[in-house]
């Protein structure tokens, strides 16, 4: 039993060999394939120092391109996710609701912007802007990117939110049931609070997904966020896209690593403060929950 896991049986000496050799092969095949990538780089001169040097000597790029293209990705991500949260969390409930004529209807706006490319949303959102509105051309394009990410992402992390509420045993809405509890004050006070635990891995990944989407903008729409620095780096200081490509890289990187360590440290923090607690309500919860018109109407 001490070699068993309830999980997965424990790997056994030739198991264990086994791994080791396919790691050594692994790692081998791996330096083969940095040394040639090296080399090709070496021999189209892209590991010249002239190539690497403005990131490193010259400040302006970074000043200039390099962080005001990081803030208006922030900015964009930023603000689409403050809007998206909110707005997938709202459709994901919805979609659980006992009226069809809330169900149905969540459910088709939720199923119509995620089967959507967000390319498309961003395209027609700008489109939109164009024809409907008085929005400034300089502004245009973060509107569009953040309309677009809005609109897709906040119908993801409604099927993110909704998942998350089902896996929970029937047992804790039966118990609400018991104590007389509406189904609002169900989902406010013991639903959700235990489902962010569970949802909170599904919803960090879609926030990085939002990060790294700014980028079609960009690409598309002109907006002027980090990955369309490229150009101008490119245009302004000779032929070094490979290494302005490989800087902006190394920044997502960095930003998304940030993101999701900070996500992994508040899920922790989450599952210790709830060891000892469980799903038990509070008894200020227990009586807000008991006073009219205390829950969610």
């Amino acid at each position: 039993m001490s070699g068993t896991s309830v999980l997965y049986d424990a790997p056994g000496a030739r198991a264990k060999r086994r791994n080791i050799i396919y790691t050594i092969v692994f790692l081998v095949l791996f330096a083969l394939a940095a040394w040639w990538v090296l080399a090709t780089m070496a021999e189209k001169e892209q590991l010249a120092s002239e190539k690497w040097s403005p990131f490193v000597t010259d400040s302006a790029v970074w000043t200039t391109y390099l962080l005001p293209g990081l803030g208006e990705t922030l900015k964009a991500a930023a603000i689409s996710i403050v809007i998206a949260l909110p707005f997938g969390a709202l459709l994901g409930i919805g979609r659980l609701s006992d009226h069809a004529w809330v169900r149905v209807p969540v459910g088709v706006v939720v199923e119509f912007f995620r089967s959507l490319p967000v390319l498309i949303m961003m395209v027609f959102a700008s489109a939109l802007y164009v024809e409907f509105s008085d929005v400034s051309s300089d502004l245009r394009p973060l509107y569009a990117v953040v309309t677009g990410l809005v609109l897709y992402n906040s119908s993801v992390i409604a099927e993110i939110v909704r998942a998350g509420i089902l896996t929970l045993p029937n047992g804790q809405t039966d118990a609400a049931k018991a104590i007389g509890m509406r189904k609002s004050q169900t989902m406010s006070y013991v639903l959700l609070p235990q489902a962010v635990t569970a949802m909170l891995p599904a919803l960090v990944s879609q926030l990085v997904v939002i990060v790294k989407d700014t980028a079609i903008g960009g690409a598309i729409l002109g907006f002027s966020e980090l990955l369309s620095q490229n150009r101008t780096i490119t245009a302004n200081y000779g032929a070094n896209t490979i290494a302005t490509l490989v800087v902006i890289a190394l920044i997502y990187i960095a930003l998304n690593f940030a993101l999701t360590s900070f996500a992994g440290w508040l899920e922790q923090r989450l599952r210790r403060g709830k060891k000892s607690t469980g799903a038990v309500l509070g008894a200020e919860d227990m009586d807000l929950a008991k006073t009219p018109g205390g829950g969610v109407s």
